[in-house]
């Protein structure tokens, strides 16, 4: 995998391993039980860990330069198998808004290994507006706008899946409305080895578009290039996460 610094992972353990010249946290594990409110049935069996996280990595020389900025790297392992009908996936929520910013910011996801579907939704609320599935693969990149709901779903449940991530520092999520209405607007499900998505009743109707990840030229990104390298090309490149304001005309017209 090509993460633009030295990290590798234990998925049996679902651990990072950091190296000489990379700074990271003890990796942080999620259980089913954390997750269970989402899933189109909260009753099933699964594994006891189903993510890992760890918020805040990246190379020695860059820490006092991120922490400056308010830009933080994040790094997800996903483990593979089904809990129930589903694949393994977070439970979804929304950015709060942000002291440093006073605004919901975005997201910008990289696949590092197997696949994954990013699922978002203009709201959380009784009518989700837009509903989109990204389908990314590794080495692709998916942005999730500010204000928006999104989960992340391991989309070939045979293998584990990871990413990076760039957010703001002092991110905050929302978990109340995607909770009450018992999950976002479509449950991905498992059959005959591929990905449906199946429509939660509890939102009105509305429509999924399910699509491959593209490129991101209006935000200047390239292509195969790992969006760590990128960041150490060009500093300023990811201003957009952390004061989304400045992005403000792409984000009215915005599709992932």
């Amino acid at each position: 995998m090509n993460t633009g610094f030295d990290i590798k992972a234990d998925t049996d353990n679902m651990e990072f391993i950091y190296g000489k010249d990379v700074f990271g946290p003890i990796t942080e594990k999620r259980k089913l039980d954390d997750i269970r409110q989402s899933l189109s049935d909260p009753n099933v069996d699964g594994p006891e860990y189903v993510y890992a996280v760890a918020m805040d990595v990246g190379k020695e020389k860059d820490k006092e330069d991120l922490i400056k900025r308010n830009l933080l790297y994040g790094a997800m392992i996903f483990g593979d198998g089904i809990v129930g009908e589903e694949p393994v996936r977070s439970q979804g929520h929304i950015h709060v808004i942000s002291p440093s910013c006073n605004a919901s910011t975005c997201e910008v996801y990289e696949i590092w290994l197997g696949e994954a579907y990013i699922y978002m939704q203009e709201t959380a609320k009784d009518d989700p507006g837009r509903c989109y599935a990204v389908h990314a693969k590794e080495g692709d990149v998916v942005i999730v706008p500010p204000g928006w709901a999104h989960c992340t779903i391991n989309a070939d449940p045979k293998v584990p899946m990871l990413f990076g991530a760039w957010c703001v520092r002092d991110y905050g999520f929302d978990y109340e409305d995607v909770r009450g209405h018992k999950g976002v607007a479509y449950f991905p499900k498992v059959r005959n080895d591929e990905i449906i998505f199946e429509k939660n009743k509890n939102y009105k109707e509305t429509q999924l578009v399910v699509k491959e990840a593209r490129t991101y030229e209006e935000f200047g990104l390239k292509a195969g290039v790992p969006i760590y390298t990128q960041y150490e090309e060009n500093k300023e490149m990811f201003t957009f996460v952390t004061n989304p304001a400045v992005a403000d005309e792409i984000w009215k017209n915005y599709e992932p």
